[in-house]
Order: structure tokens, then C-alpha cells, then sequence
């Protein structure tokens, strides 16, 4: 396992996104928890949640609760686990994802996960997406006072344009390290966000990371859109020997290196592939071509 650097800590250069185990089409907790313990195995290091990632209409926290058993059912040592999770969005029954910025609702709903976390200070607390209807500052300055408040540790923002890193960041200083934002082979739309947080040395988590090279095309029937618009993906994948998914994690870590991708995984062999990325090193020749596969396989993107 390869590591980099976040908010000065050292963690795996491939975390484990947790949302799969506890949304629809979940697995068993038997298998949930085996997965999170497969990836830890592995060495990774830097695990996400949020709040609201539970099943529509149910209470807060089912990922949150779920990653604290693994932690706490896990056979080695979790000292250097870091576990980022999020607040200000909601599923309630009926609705699409809520989002709520409000610094009231951010502050108890990070009380919350902490307890539910079963720690006295998140490790990294992100704001899981602006709200419209709330100052953009006024909810980064919920994460300001939780920082103060030693509530949580480190601070980070999810969904955000440029723009507003750079108004976070000057509500929170070097106190801002990371931001998660959808970033994929198939959607380049953060690429402006990726290379600002370069500069900027914060840590950028692309979610969804697998798009267009996702785990279900292998045997779906997208499979030859999949090919068509992504094929080098694969090309190289059978020439070294390893997985798609794998090759287009080392293509993230290879764009920046403050890039810390967070594959999800509801199989324990699936997180142990993620988590094999980091040790896979492209050559210059390889990185050329999936870069021009990239570029014209956004061109082709419906």
C-alpha cells in the first residue's frame, strides 16, 4: 500500500467508500463487516461515511453505526484509521436526498455521528453539500466552531465548485484540508476543482470514481458502451494482468498527487481489488493513452 498525505496525516492512497453497505441493495452486516475488515487487510486506512447514508426514511447514522463495529470487531490495529464522515444531507421517505446547511442542524448532527462513531473527535467532519438556502459561509462556519469546539479534528467540504473552496478556505484557513467532489474517468466536470485543490495542497476525493469503468458493466449489457467509449481501460488492464477498476485507480492517483480516491465496495473481494491500485504504477505510455481515451470518451458521454 502506497500512502499520501491528508490534513497531515498519513493514510492510504486508496480509502473505502462506505455508502454501498448501507443503501439500497446492501449486503448482510456479515458480509458488510467483512468487507470494511478485507479492505483493512489490505492497508487502507481512510474509510467515508456520512449520516445519510441509511436506507430512505430510517434513522441517521446505519453506515456510521456499521463502520464502528467493523473498527471494533476488526482483529488488528485501527490506531491509524481515519474515518471521514459527512452531514447536511437527508433521505427521508417518499423525497430524493435533502440537503440541510443550516449551522444549528450541522453542529447536532456532528454531536451525533461522533456518538454514534463512538469517538470524542471525528477525524474528518465535510460538509456533505451547500445549501442554497443557507450562506454558503455561515454553514463552513458550523465547521469552524466544531473545530474549536474539539468536536472534530479536521474539516472538509463535498460538492463544491471552486468558487467556493476558496470561500471556505478563507473561512477556515489551513484548517480546510480535503474536498470531495464526483470524479471519474466518464465525469471530468471537477477537473478545475481537482487542479485548484493541487495548488492548494488539499487533499481532492474523487467519489463515484469508477464511472464509466463501473464494477457491474463486466458482466451487464453496457458492457460494450463500456468498451467502446473506455476500451484502453480495459486493453491495459488485460495487458498487465489485473482488473479495469484497478488501472483506473492508478490513472486517479497518477492526476495529482494530492488525489485520494474512495472506491466503493459491497464485496470483500471488490475492496480488496480497490486497495491493490495502489501499488499499480503506470508508465508514461500507459498514462498517455488513457488520457486520450478519457478525453474522448467524455466527448461520447450521452
Amino acid at each position: 500500500m502506497r500512502y499520501r498525505t491528508l490534513g497531515g496525516l498519513r493514510v492510504s492512497a486508496i480509502g473505502l467508500g462506505a455508502m454501498p453497505l448501507s443503501i439500497e441493495g446492501r449486503p448482510d452486516e456479515a458480509r458488510a463487516l467483512a468487507t470494511i475488515h478485507a479492505a483493512l487487510d489490505a492497508g487502507v486506512t481512510l474509510l467515508d461515511t456520512a449520516d445519510s447514508y441509511h436506507l430512505p426514511g430510517a434513522a441517521p447514522g446505519h453506515n456510521e453505526r456499521l463502520v464502528a463495529r467493523a473498527l471494533a470487531t476488526y482483529g488488528g490495529a485501527t490506531d491509524d484509521v481515519l474515518v471521514a464522515t459527512k452531514g447536511g444531507r437527508g433521505r427521508p421517505a417518499g423525497e430524493d436526498w435533502t440537503v440541510n446547511g443550516d449551522p444549528r442542524h450541522l453542529k447536532a448532527a456532528a454531536e451525533a455521528s461522533a456518538g454514534r462513531l463512538g469517538v470524542e473527535a471525528i477525524g474528518l467532519y465535510q460538509l456533505h453539500k451547500p445549501d442554497p438556502r443557507v450562506p454558503f459561509e455561515e454553514s463552513v462556519g458550523a465547521l469552524r466552531d466544531l473545530l474549536d469546539a474539539g468536536t472534530i479534528r479536521l474539516a472538509g467540504v463535498s460538492n463544491t465548485d471552486a468558487d467556493q473552496i476558496r470561500r471556505a478556505r478563507a473561512v477556515l484557513g489551513d484548517r480546510l484540508v480535503s474536498v470531495q467532489n464526483r470524479y471519474s474517468p466518464a465525469v471530468g466536470d471537477s477537473e478545475r476543482e481537482l487542479r485548484l485543490c493541487a495548488g492548494l495542497g488539499l487533499a481532492f476525493l474523487p467519489w463515484s470514481p469508477l464511472g464509466g469503468i463501473s464494477r457491474s458493466s463486466l458482466d451487464g449489457p453496457s458492457r460494450q458502451e463500456d468498451e467502446r467509449r473506455f476500451g484502453a481501460f480495459h486493453e491495459i488492464a488485460r495487458d498487465r494482468g489485473v482488473s479495469p477498476q484497478q488501472v483506473c485507480l492508478a490513472w486517479l492517483l497518477a492526476r495529482s498527487p494530492t488525489v485520494l480516491p474512495i472506491p466503493g465496495a459491497s464485496r470483500p473481494r471488490t475492496a480488496r481489488d480497490s486497495a491493490g491500485a495502489a501499488d499499480l504504477v503506470l508508465s508514461a505510455e500507459e498514462s498517455e493513452r488513457l488520457e486520450g481515451a478519457v478525453e474522448r470518451g467524455r466527448r461520447l458521454r450521452v
